[in-house]
């Protein structure tokens, strides 16, 4: 299995126009979606993390025609909200996952300007699902590897350029066994000093390590 981090924009047409509704309510911030999904009724179920008004907004859903069914849970730090919006409108993102057998990895986050978020599937399957992305959602690529769930949280800590070195030593075989690549090797592919891949692997392995035995 393959992942592709995407950033894309805008986010209501994304997942769904309901988030147009959540993004503009002026009492709540949204923070994550934990969970979207399209039911074979025709609905889609979203769970968002939110901060602010929890009463305010939950009164707010209350009066929308669209939403069929909703919960609001208190959570540290925040509320979550339980949506099933009885729209049949389907966002662009979720439709082009289930058209292509893609998982969407959640959370996904909320950013500047749009939506962050993780597409796992085949290789050719994401191939094609970018091929297939609607004219009107604009989107970069922002990272692509080998799936491993929970990856991504082990590896945040490192830097850019620790990832880099760390990513190039995984493709090359330097932790296969027996050994495929070298410190020199990997230095040959990022056009940079053994030293410098010595150094960036000691703090990325370090920084791993320690996430995995926390």
């Amino acid at each position: 299995m393959q992942y592709l981090k995407l950033t894309i924009s805008p986010a209501d047409r994304a997942i769904h126009p309901i988030d147009a509704f959540v993004a503009d309510h002026d009492d709540v911030q949204r923070e994550a979606l934990m969970h979207v999904d399209a039911r074979a009724d025709g609905t889609t179920v979203l769970l968002y993390r939110l901060t602010g008004d929890e009463d305010a907004f939950g009164s707010a859903l209350a009066d929308r025609s669209t939403v069929r069914d909703h919960e609001v849970v208190d959570v540290s730090d925040g509320f979550h909200v339980f949506l099933q919006v009885g729209s049949s409108a389907m966002g662009e993102l979720v439709e082009v996952a289930h058209d292509h057998a893609l998982i969407i990895d959640t959370p996904l986050e909320f950013v500047e300007g749009g939506l962050s978020a993780t597409l796992v599937g085949t290789h050719s399957n994401l191939r094609e699902a970018l091929s297939k992305m609607p004219d009107g959602i604009q989107f970069s690529v922002d990272n692509a590897g080998p799936y491993i769930p929970g990856g991504e949280d082990l590896l945040s800590p490192l830097t850019d350029r620790q990832l880099e070195v760390f990513q190039t030593a995984v493709d090359e075989g330097y932790y296969d066994v027996p050994r495929r690549a070298t410190h020199k090797d990997i230095a040959a592919t990022l056009d940079c000093a053994p030293s410098t891949v010595d150094e960036h692997l000691r703090k990325a392995e370090s920084r791993v390590v320690s996430g995995l035995v926390q």
